[in-house]
């Protein structure tokens, strides 16, 4: 199951310098336990909510802060036991850049850097130089091998500093939720799919992607089972169904079987603690069953459950990311490039053959079943494009951001968008890695997809430079 909660330990440090009683002037303790405390407590403040805690390390001393080498493993074990999600390095004042190394080292979880800006200049002094003290950390990271992100110098209140925090929270819970990944797959691809292939080994070798693979007899025969058994539960999604899809001559036993897939779905969903599927939608559960699954795919994203079309499990993947970067708060859709606007040479159409989810359904059109399959034009705006995929044993994140814009009506779910080069984009897809296959999500969020990158050894390409 996917996690959109996060716990993040916070971690001011100021310098020490031995000079008993007190040190005076630069680098004055009182000044960096200062800014501590009025950075925690805004921090805390302002950006814990119903998914995200902060945890500081006021047990440690009477200042709560990390200036001593001999306190990191005190430190670093009190987050362990805390079972932090990612580590939050607050500069109080020049900092002390051993011991984030040592901390940061051990713990081995996405990491941000920042300082307050300097603004205490009295007496002619400066009190605590916390962008030097920056450089020096950042440093110190590197050398130990830690992946970090960065938010510059600057004050607590500032847009500069909600917009850091808020990219880090997403990209923290694209890590945890790439590196805890179980995927669930209903059947194997078929004969003419090879252009979705994977390696199922290699992807639980490097990144512990876990696949659980199930037969399509079995999925017939539990097919039959809700059938038989959940009529009362299907006649009253059938009443919904008609309601808010205009669906034609199908008649109430088709539709009925299509809306069992939806149950089927989910229980296999729920049994597994998994709700994202790579899904049968060719041969296999329509000659099986005797109805489409596309519907299905449609309406599951709305109870929160991601089945991704045709096997692909790179798709699959780059659905968890999309997921994983908005906190769960929006849903991927799987529009594929699939033909150039005639009147527009830098406009594509994303299209699929249904299983967009309603949410994003344009408020003007009324959604219809189109050869049994869901068919509406989706909503106006901007859109992240993405792509995880693997070529040679390189693993790549193609990612950017579009907006959409007219064309022609056509059916199945679909948007038209405009890209500002499309023939580069094209050449991209066609000599690069990547298959015509994309996912999209609502809104920018093409600088977290670059930004969890530096965490995965996955290579950023953006989809328009």
């Amino acid at each position: 199951m996917l996690g959109y909660n996060l716990k993040i330990g916070l971690l001011p440090i100021r310098r020490w310098i031995k000079e008993p009683p007190k040190r005076i002037g630069i680098f004055q303790s009182d000044y960096a336990v200062e800014n501590k405390k009025k950075t925690v407590k805004y921090i805390k403040e302002r950006f814990t909510d119903e998914i995200t805690e902060f945890v500081d390390i006021d047990f440690l001393n009477e200042e709560g802060v990390l200036f001593s080498e001999e306190d990191c493993d005190k430190v670093s074990d009190y987050f362990m036991r805390q079972k932090i999600d990612a580590l939050f390095v607050i500069n109080c004042n020049f900092g002390m850049e051993n011991v984030v190394g040592l901390v940061a080292h051990k713990l081995k979880l996405p990491t941000l850097l920042w300082g307050p800006r300097d603004r205490n200049f009295s007496g002619g002094i400066r009190y605590t130089d916390t962008q030097c003290g920056l450089f020096a950390v950042s440093k110190q990271l590197k050398r130990a091998n830690v992946p970090f992100s960065y938010i510059e110098n600057c004050d607590m209140e500032s847009d500069i500093f909600a917009a850091g925090l808020h990219k880090f929270l997403a990209v923290a819970t694209m890590v945890k939720n790439f590196k805890n990944m179980t995927i669930l797959q209903v059947g194997t691809r078929i004969k003419p799919f090879s252009s979705i292939m994977y390696n199922e080994l290699e992807l639980k070798e490097k990144f512990n992607v876990n696949v659980k693979i199930f037969n399509l007899a079995e999925a017939i025969g539990e097919l039959e089972q809700i059938y038989n058994t959940r009529r009362k539960e299907l006649e009253a999604y059938l009443v919904w169904l008609k309601n808010t899809f205009d669906c034609g001559d199908l008649s109430d036993e088709y539709l009925k079987k299509m809306l069992a897939i939806v149950y089927y779905y989910e229980d296999l969903a729920k049994r597994n603690d998994c709700n994202i599927i790579s899904g049968e939608c060719w041969t296999g559960i329509t000659l099986g069953w005797g109805a489409n699954p596309c519907l299905a795919m449609c309406l599951l994203a709305e109870k929160g459950i991601y089945v991704t079309c045709e096997w692909d499990m790179h798709m699959s993947i780059t659905n968890i990311l999309l997921l994983s970067a908005t906190r769960g708060k929006r849903k991927p859709i799987q529009g594929e490039m699939t033909c150039r606007n005639p009147e527009n040479d830098n406009s594509e159409l994303l299209w699929h053959c249904g299983p967009f989810p309603l949410e994003y359904k344009d408020e003007k059109c009324k959604p219809y079943l189109y050869n049994t399959k869901p068919s509406f034009k989706l909503r106006d705006g901007v859109y992240t494009i993405a792509r995880f995929q693997a070529e040679k044993g390189k693993y790549y994140l193609l990612g950017g951001k579009v907006s959409t814009c007219k064309g022609p009506e056509t059916f199945g779910t679909y948007m038209w968008v405009e890209f500002k080069d499309l023939p580069k984009f094209e050449r991209k897809l066609i000599e690069g890695p990547y298959i015509h296959h994309m996912s999209e999500v609502y809104g920018d969020y093409t600088e977290e997809l670059k930004e969890f990158c530096k965490y995965a050894d996955v290579l950023f390409d953006p989809a328009e430079e």
